[in-house]
């Protein structure tokens, strides 16, 4: 049986305009401890926790990175007017450093704690 972990990337196409796209994450059966990916090489890891009114006008990820939903649910907005939402658990690959970016804003009345991964 094949593994594979679903990771959403966010990107910039030619004309600087971000995107979705649903990639996954190959996964290797590990015996008793479950499935598990290769090792991704990575610089640094950075816990963050937002205030319940967070609404992040279009931006730029700062640099690659993984963002880990921990808790809450967030909606980000491409430069294309595509709305998608995530919440705790899901997985987000940052990948528009260049272009118009994403918008980003918390759905809840919380204060949502995430992990970005530096690549």
């Amino acid at each position: 049986m094949e593994h594979a972990y679903p990771v959403t990337r966010i990107y910039s196409d030619a004309n600087g305009d971000s995107r979705f796209e649903d990639v996954t994450v190959p996964m290797n059966d590990a015996g008793e401890i479950g499935w598990m990916s290769a090792q991704l090489p990575v610089k640094s890891i950075i816990f963050r926790e937002v205030e319940p009114s967070y609404d992040y006008d279009f931006h730029n990820a700062p640099q690659r990175q993984y963002l880990v939903m921990i808790d809450g649910e967030i909606e980000i907005t491409t430069s294309l007017g595509e709305i998608r939402t995530f919440k705790g658990g899901d997985v987000l690959l940052l990948e528009d450093t260049e272009g118009k970016g994403h918008r980003t804003r918390n759905l809840q009345a919380i204060r949502r704690k995430s992990i970005f991964v530096t690549l």
